[in-house]
């Protein structure tokens, strides 16, 4: 149970810190390009998606760990889209990651059912999921608002995202301290 514990805290502290940077880089740079843009959403997904799978790859015997391996697959595929045609357009790029965020916010409002999770890091991870599907359908809704509107809902979004992981890393480690 321990290292259970011990491998969410480190796929926490880890996508919460890439989230966090993704979007601060988001606020100093708001006009920046839109290339840039979808190379840094790969980059953050690709991250997000190896430490998704790690940690499922780490707990295989633990019930629901094939949901987070889907959750990092599917994040490793939308970085390496992102990736490899950098020169997709605004709006194909507004739907991908509007679907990705949709996705991953059904899977973490699941993931307290699949998981043994207890209390707030249970209502963290639903509220993160909450907070994505509320990011996807917002820019899914309103592509055409312009892109420095959907770079700053980004960095919100991440930022947020970002600093719930690092929350939920905070609460396991004073789990693991508990349970030591």
């Amino acid at each position: 149970m321990e290292q259970l514990i011990g491998n969410f805290r480190t796929m926490f502290l880890f996508r919460g810190i890439a989230a966090i940077l993704f979007g601060i880089l988001t606020f100093v740079w708001p006009k920046l390009t839109l290339s840039v843009l979808v190379l840094l959403f790969g980059l953050f997904a690709v991250i997000s998606g190896i430490t998704a799978v790690a940690a499922a790859l780490r707990n295989t015997e633990e019930q629901g760990w094939g949901l987070l391996l889907f959750e990092g697959i599917l994040g490793i595929l939308a970085g390496v889209i992102a990736l490899v045609w950098p020169a997709i357009t605004a709006v194909v790029f507004l739907y991908l990651l509007a679907a990705w965020a949709i996705i991953i916010g059904i899977m973490e409002l699941i993931a307290p059912l699949s998981f043994p999770m207890r209390g707030g890091r249970a209502v963290l991870t639903a509220l993160a999921g909450l907070v994505s599907i509320v990011f996807g359908i917002l820019i899914a809704s309103q592509p055409a608002a312009g892109l420095l509107t959907v770079v700053w809902l980004i960095g919100v979004y991440a930022i947020v995202f970002g600093v719930m992981y690092l929350i939920a890393y905070f609460q396991a480690r004073s789990l693991a301290t508990s349970l030591a």
